[in-house]
């Protein structure tokens, strides 16, 4: 029996993969551990006295694991039974749940412990290697089994980048190491039958597109699709801005409906305008913040999606009178923008940044420091959080550093060079001609809903 009628397409290019060493970069829930099962039983009856020594991260997973052989064994007629959790080691107390077949060979599921593997031999299969809590003991003991020609397997999503799998998977790529690499994200599971599978039906691609957006809200956060679904590692560590740093100084009060009058006067305190100006496949975002004390408070965030420079323009336009200082993005696109905004309030209030490297390092880190500090406060939203922690700091070889972040659906880290920008100008706030007026003058009711995307209800 192939067992073809069984498995998706990424399956069977797993099962049809004979080399003795393979290595799987997958996404969570695809039916790797159910297809390695029945790899290892099918081995098992075809292979007398075969040892087979499987290690997942928790116990949970190694029963699973071994119930899907006992499932194998019986649609595959192969002579077998389970003999439940068995003592092989009492002194280190360690402890397997076996399956053993009439041929001698024999399915040994173990708890993650690297002693479980000394002096063993016979075939490995190392599920969510990623992790396991000492992957390198884990591997210095697992290794040596397979001495005498046996195969091995490794299957895992991702866990950040620094762990041992990340390094094996990366070295896989570059054709070191000697293991055959498999990669199944979400995406390609879909496309081979993955929701059709679960629905029990064929299903449209309409069905199939609603399925992963639904899978990925749930997710919550962008890191966490993109390790568990995405085959893709991130390190917490090359974070700029970390998910405690940005959380801690999160409030759900900070946005206002009505922004308070501004004294013109009074040079202590005010509104601050940042601009990131994007146009096709960016956002343009106004990041205004308000400066109580020595705490920046944001106050309103603008999101302009491929609008044209004219409305874009006109929106911002309408805000500067209002504002002590605005900084905007002159680099490319935001140039004209940024021109006309000077050439219309004067440079003591407009200034234009230009993007270079160390303009972003300055920019960057000035923004951090609100953060570490404690100094500045930000709305509760999944794409502000996302969108600043997406900033990764990267030093080239040469020794520069320059700051990458992905491209997604919510983004391009528009928001946190917005935010970056406003810091920039409150922290650097220019000298303002006398006011000899003391009339107090409002924001714009026209302006008012500009919190949030949805409330965008004029714009």
């Amino acid at each position: 029996m192939s067992g073809n009628g069984y498995f998706m397409p990424y399956q069977q290019r797993w099962l049809k993969d004979t080399s003795r060493l393979k290595i799987w970069e997958k996404s969570r829930r695809i039916g790797a551990t159910y297809v390695q099962a029945y790899e290892d039983v099918s081995d098992c009856a075809v292979t007398p006295g075969l040892p087979v020594w499987f290690s997942s991260a928790d116990e949970s997973a190694a029963k699973e694991y071994i119930l899907y052989c006992e499932q194998w064994a019986k649609i595959l007629n192969a002579a077998a039974k389970y003999l439940g959790e068995v003592v092989i080691d009492s002194e280190k107390d360690i402890k397997t749940f076996v399956v053993e077949f009439a041929n001698g060979s024999r399915i040994n599921a173990l708890r993650s412990n690297p002693k479980a593997f000394r002096s063993k031999g016979g075939k490995v299969i190392l599920d969510e290697f990623g992790f396991h809590d000492d992957a390198d003991g884990l591997w210095k003991a697992a290794k040596p089994c397979i001495t005498w020609g046996y195969p091995m397997r490794i299957l895992s999503t991702h866990n950040g980048k620094n762990c041992r799998y990340y390094r094996m998977t990366e070295d896989a790529k570059q054709d070191r190491g000697g293991f055959a690499l498999h990669t199944t994200d979400i995406f390609r599971a879909v496309d081979e039958g993955l929701v059709d599978k679960i629905s029990g039906e064929e299903t449209t691609q309409e069905k199939r597109d609603e399925w992963i957006r639904l899978e990925k809200e749930a997710c919550q956060d962008e890191d966490t699709w993109l390790q568990e679904f995405c085959c893709v590692p991130v390190d917490e560590a090359t974070a700029f801005l970390t998910y405690e740093l940005i959380t801690s100084c999160e409030t759900p009060d900070c946005l206002q409906e009505e922004l308070m009058p501004i004294q013109t006067q009074t040079l202590a305190s005010g509104f601050y305008l940042g601009m990131d100006i994007g146009r096709k496949k960016d956002l343009s975002v106004i990041w205004i913040m308000e400066k109580l004390g020595d705490v920046a408070w944001t106050r309103k965030v603008i999101e302009l999606e491929r609008r044209p420079f004219r409305e874009q323009r006109g929106i911002l336009f309408e805000i500067l009178p209002y504002v002590r200082r605005a900084c905007i993005d002159s680099t490319g696109l935001g140039m004209q923008l940024a021109e006309e905004a000077q050439e219309a309030f004067g440079e003591y209030k407009v200034e234009a940044v230009s993007f270079t490297q160390p303009v972003k390092e300055e920019l960057a880190f000035g923004l951090r420091r609100k953060f570490e500090d404690r100094t500045i406060r930000i709305p509760v939203d999944r794409n502000i959080r996302e969108d600043l922690h997406g900033v990764r700091k990267v030093t080239t070889t040469a020794g520069n550093i320059r700051f990458d972040g992905a491209r997604t659906a919510a983004g391009h880290n528009d928001r946190f060079w917005a935010i970056a920008l406003a810091i920039h100008g409150l922290s650097n706030p220019a000298v303002m001609p006398r006011v000899v007026s003391s009339a107090s003058r409002g924001m714009p009711r026209e302006l008012d809903g500009f919190h949030e995307r949805t409330d965008f209800t004029r714009y």
